[in-house]
């Protein structure tokens, strides 16, 4: 997609000519980074991409590269230099990922980025059922205290994950119940964030990103089966059930807790809410699920 084929900009959105300033973009190997890294070289956007391995950068218009892992302070400032805007797309999951987030945003602040535009997630609070949920929640908290322009994308479940729920017998297990969720596809996240990253029309904004309908995962099931030929079902599991069926894999605790923990926010209709949002940003109305598993 590019900006420049569009008959006139979006909302906010500043006009061909002017400069909305480098962009610095984290996990730029990475499946969004890389994604919103694409749309925004396609646009003539100046960037630096921000990576652990320059060797695994793309290699995109009008974009520089450097060396700055998430938490290492010296590194980052110097990335950070002469940074306008900054997309901070969450860490990895990690027992650390939020002194990881605090790190770079105190980098950030040090350095004189003007705004930060962060990948969430939906439904972040301190008591959301999802536990890494709660992580994005102390990241925002940090960030909106840090003294620094923000803009909060908080993605539902990644549409693109749903297909690999389907273990290779063709049952999807969880403690999802009848739950829905309103999964959104990578592809519209990165739509929305090259939007709000050369706009000036977001300031402490917060944007729920969901796909167009919320469904359960026995509905993802038969699509599922439509789509690959081969017959797939979902089995709900209760919680201790999940809890015993993922301790096999030798996780550590937290990262088993937010394995299930994540079905069970489905079934708690956490992730159940359905917005406008993605339309609203960027013109296009967000991929469905049985839209996406037939493109692919």
């Amino acid at each position: 997609m590019s900006f420049e084929t569009d008959p006139e900009p979006a909302p906010g959105s500043w006009l061909p000519g002017d400069a909305p300033g480098l962009i610095g973009v984290t996990g730029a190997t990475g499946q969004l980074g890389s994604r919103i890294a694409r749309l925004l070289a396609d646009s003539g956007v100046q960037q630096r991409l921000l990576v652990r391995d320059p060797a695994r950068a793309p290699s995109l218009r009008d974009a520089e590269v450097a060396q700055a892992p998430y938490g290492e302070k010296h590194a980052l400032l110097d990335a950070f230099d002469g940074v306008h805007t900054l997309l901070m797309v969450s860490a990895s999951e990690t027992a650390d990922r939020v002194s990881l987030h605090r790190a770079t945003i105190d980098a950030a602040v040090a350095a004189g980025v003007r705004r930060i535009v962060y990948t969430s997630f939906v439904g972040a609070s301190p008591g959301a059922t999802f536990t890494f949920a709660r992580d994005h929640w102390h990241t925002e908290e940090y960030l909106r205290a840090a003294g620094i322009d923000f803009t909060f994308l908080r993605d539902n479940m990644y549409l693109d994950f749903i297909p690999g729920f389907a273990g290779e017998d063709g049952v999807i297990r969880g403690p999802a119940g009848d739950g829905r969720v309103a999964a959104v596809a990578r592809d519209d996240v990165a739509a929305v964030a090259a939007r709000v990253l050369t706009s000036d029309a977001h300031s402490g904004m917060t944007y729920d990103l969901t796909g167009p309908t919320a469904f359960t995962l026995a509905e993802a099931a038969a699509w599922i089966s439509e789509a690959q030929g081969r017959p797939v079902r979902y089995e709900a599991e209760t919680l201790d059930e999940a809890y015993r069926s993922r301790e096999g894999f030798g996780a550590p605790a937290w990262e088993v807790a937010g394995w299930v923990t994540s079905y069970a926010a489905i079934a708690s209709g956490e992730l159940s809410v359905v917005t406008s949002a993605v339309e609203d940003l960027t013109g296009q109305p967000p991929i469905g699920l049985a839209e996406y598993l037939s493109a692919t």
